[in-house]
């Protein structure tokens, strides 16, 4: 418990200002792409969890700074963590756009992020940092199993999501030099990442407990 309630402040108080600088360095001092790299994980991890926590209570943090059951820092807590592993995972645009290269860039970054949540949610999870009401919790099922059933799925699938959206910006906005539609690329790859993840999640619900997984199960 002592690690999560650090990091949660440590992480982003030293990550931020690093990756902010890092991608402003990649993007050739270009503040706009930044924020536009920026905002898939932020946005996404205040949206989500936010709306997971607090309107469908589907899971609460166990931390003294709280918006009812959500930390009011936690888009820049997650934001941070996954814009300096996306650094890592992917390099430069290349010249040249294909499939093969969208699909790669999301399907690497999928993986990434899947492994290291799930892994991270196992952790906070035995801790009791963050209770999540869901089908393996109301079982009595361990910490892995509670993360299994959601953080893979979740996750990855914006890994996947982020990935994509990202490499086709990138070759849009900075290849082919397309500055018109950076708004429109930054609306739609924000809406895509907050969507098209949750709605794997629910389908991966239906498949594995036959319910969409948005209502929370508590023990008896």
């Amino acid at each position: 418990m002592r690690f999560f309630n650090l990091y949660q402040f440590l992480a982003p108080a030293i990550l931020v200002p690093l990756s902010y600088w890092l991608w402003w360095r990649r993007y050739d001092q270009q503040h706009e792409f930044v924020l536009l790299a920026l905002s898939m994980p932020v946005l996404f991890a205040y949206v989500i969890p936010g709306i997971g926590t607090n309107l469908l209570g589907l899971w609460e943090f166990n931390t003294r700074f709280r918006l009812g059951k959500f930390r009011p820092h936690h888009g820049f807590v997650f934001g941070s963590a996954t814009s300096m592993l996306t650094l890592v995972c992917l390099d430069r645009a290349p010249a040249e756009m294909t499939v093969w290269e969208v699909a790669r860039a999301g399907i690497v970054l999928g993986s990434v992020l899947g492994f290291w949540n799930w892994f991270y949610d196992i952790q906070a999870i035995k801790s009791g940092f963050i209770i999540v009401y869901n089908r393996p919790y109301a079982d009595r099922l361990g910490a892995e199993a509670i993360a299994m059933d959601y953080a893979p799925f979740l996750f990855g699938a914006f890994g996947l999501c982020y990935g994509a959206a990202l490499r086709i910006a990138e070759w849009m906005l900075l290849v082919r030099g397309d500055s018109a539609l950076y708004w429109w690329l930054f609306i739609a790859c924000n809406l895509v990442v907050l969507t098209v993840p949750v709605a794997i999640l629910i389908g991966c619900s239906y498949v594995r407990n036959g319910t969409s997984g948005l209502k929370p199960l508590k023990r008896d």
